[in-house]
């Protein structure tokens, strides 16, 4: 957005769209590693099998693979040029050009099934700085927008920006329509992750197609490598 003297556009909402280089391959061996994890979980918890699936959010640990380890790799270096383009304006000049290396700590990850209708309903993720979602499985676009009840909407992730709620049965008029749209969808494609921060509202919308809808997500907190977060007079914890 670009103002005039005396003006200013106060707290943006940052996101990252990444592409994994090799989706193919790794989104193929990510279906059967988290189909055998299903089956482990559902059967420790008693679980019957249902269109909506949750992992334990301990994936991080639980996956051993070499894959894994350079999919893990390469989410963390993504989440770090997200979040340094994000704080282009608030770090210190030297930090933001790579002067400071950073520490990303994942407290955080787990892979999530849908099919059938199912749903994530809205909500935030607590305890984090940033969150992402890395899309391994889901139904060709084409496809996937030709469901007869859903649409374009089959599936999609959708943010609300922070003026959602305001906006519920609030005025509309030219004066406000800054605040449009009040939200915005990301179409779920193979190998695309979109890291966004911890606070901002979003929902996966009900999914229906012939493949099922399989995603990781995670949470993470970035701080400096070494030495203080101190910034503004306020320090990180």
């Amino acid at each position: 957005m670009s103002l005039g003297p005396g003006q200013h556009a106060l707290w943006p909402v940052p996101l990252g769209v990444h592409r994994h280089p090799d989706a193919e391959a790794l989104n193929a061996l990510l279906v059967r590693v988290f189909a055998a994890l299903r089956a482990t979980q559902r059967h420790a918890r008693g679980e019957p099998e249902r269109a909506f699936f949750a992992s334990d959010d301990d994936l991080l640990q639980r996956v051993k693979l070499p894959e894994w380890q350079g999919f893990v790799q390469w989410l963390v270096a993504c989440l770090r040029d997200t979040v340094t383009a994000a704080n282009a304006a608030a770090w210190p000049a030297d930090w933001r050009d790579g002067g400071v290396p950073l520490a990303v700590g994942i407290d955080a990850m787990w892979f999530q099934t849908s099919r059938g209708g199912a749903f994530h309903d809205v909500h935030t993720h607590g305890n984090a700085s940033w969150s992402a979602v890395y899309v391994v499985q889901v139904d060709a676009p084409e496809a996937r927008r030709r469901h007869p009840v859903y649409g374009a909407a089959n599936g999609v992730t959708r943010f609300y920006g922070p003026p959602f709620q305001a906006l519920g049965g609030a005025h509309v008029d030219l004066g406000n329509a800054y605040l449009q749209p009040p939200h915005v969808d990301v179409e779920p494609l193979p190998g695309q992750l979109v890291v966004f921060p911890a606070w901002l509202a979003h929902q996966a919308l009900p999914y229906d197609g012939d493949t099922e809808r399989v995603i990781v997500s995670f949470n993470a907190r970035v701080s400096r490598a070494r030495g203080s977060d101190r910034l503004h007079g306020f320090a990180a914890t």
